[in-house]
């Protein structure tokens, strides 16, 4: 407070002799302002205690610098990762996150909180909510980005790993490694990220006159993920590999596949999965993976927005990312034959 009155901007601009619209971009992180003129503000600002506004910001600019990322859960490992990265890439340009978590189909009721707080843009990596809210966004004027999934027609634009590419690699690393009987764990039916990976998977055994031995859904979701490693293993003649379509669901399968079934890893069965999250690595798993780039995916799902923020303009774009397999310990590797070098 001063003389009973709030310390506004202009009180710093006064102080410190320079434009208002200069201290605006001092607190604005990599808006343009030299070094000089920034220390002159901060030391204004220091003695006059003075704390930027960022509702008033808001009514003033028309700009709540607010992206909201809707989800699912962030029970699936590589969310978290993903959340924590884009955080801190759109900080940088000086927007914030905001979660939204979006229960079941009500598209309606997601809809209406992503309006409430006048966003800048959103980021929606539901898998059950994606296409149709992410026409409403783009309806009300707001840039979307898919984000791990396709827009499927909803002029909204989309980040994605080259999720059928992973699902070949997959499937030939598996056939050059000797097995013949490759069963595979679905995600949800619905998401194009699961039918891109199966695609690609399907793809590299017809090549080598394979089919998918045995197959069965586990949702992204640990309990189904267990549920249908139970399903797939049972009987006779069981599966010598299996491809899960995501690392979260692929620990469930290696501990049922373990602890239940009484099966080694890789010596009964060998398991590859997708997303390279951090715990793929731990010695529990040693998973063999196909890595997402979660960088590269961050950095294109955040200039996508600021382009359309800055823009004033909705565009339709669609980014694909390359992705490559990790080998470790949960997938067997044939021999490597020994040439004999002549003397």
């Amino acid at each position: 407070m001063r003389d009973g009155k709030p310390v506004t901007s202009i009180d710093v601009a006064k102080l410190a002799g320079v434009s208002q619209s200069a201290v605006s971009r001092a607190f604005t992180p990599s808006a343009a302002v030299s070094d000089k003129t920034r220390a002159k503000i901060m030391e204004a600002a220091k003695a006059l205690k003075y704390r930027p506004n960022a509702i008033a910001r808001t009514l003033s600019t028309n700009r709540s610098r607010i992206i909201g990322m809707v989800l699912s859960q962030l029970d699936n490992l590589f969310y978290p990762t993903v959340v924590d990265k884009l955080s801190r890439a759109l900080q940088q340009h000086g927007f914030h996150l905001m979660l939204f978590f979006a229960e079941g189909r009500d598209v309606d009721n997601a809809l209406t909180q992503l309006l409430a707080y006048q966003l800048d843009g959103v980021v929606l990596a539901s898998t059950t909510l994606s296409s149709r809210l992410a026409k409403e966004c783009v309806n009300a004027n707001i840039p979307v980005v898919m984000f791990n999934r396709n827009a499927d027609g909803a002029q909204a634009s989309s980040v994605t790993s080259n999720n059928r590419e992973g699902g070949r690699i997959a499937g030939a690393f598996l056939i050059e490694n000797g097995h013949k009987r490759i069963a595979y764990i679905a995600g949800r039916e619905d998401s194009s990220t699961n039918r891109d990976r199966e695609a690609g998977l399907t793809a590299a055994l017809a090549a080598a006159d394979l089919t998918i031995y045995r197959r069965a859904v586990g949702n992204y979701e640990r309990e189904d993920a267990a549920a249908a490693a139970r399903a797939i293993f049972t009987g006779k003649k069981l599966p010598d590999a299996v491809v899960v379509a995501s690392d979260h669901m692929a620990f469930a399968v290696i501990d049922t596949l373990r602890f239940e079934l009484g099966k080694t890893i890789p010596g009964d069965v060998s398991v590859v999965s997708f997303d390279n999250v951090p715990q793929a690595a731990w010695p529990a798993y040693e998973l063999t993976t196909i890595m997402q780039s979660v960088d590269a995916m961050v950095s294109a799902t955040t200039n996508l927005l600021l382009d359309q923020i800055n823009a004033r303009e909705i565009v339709s774009s669609d980014v694909v990312v390359g992705c490559k397999l990790v080998v470790r310990k949960s997938a067997r590797l044939l021999p490597v034959k020994k040439v004999a070098l002549k003397p």
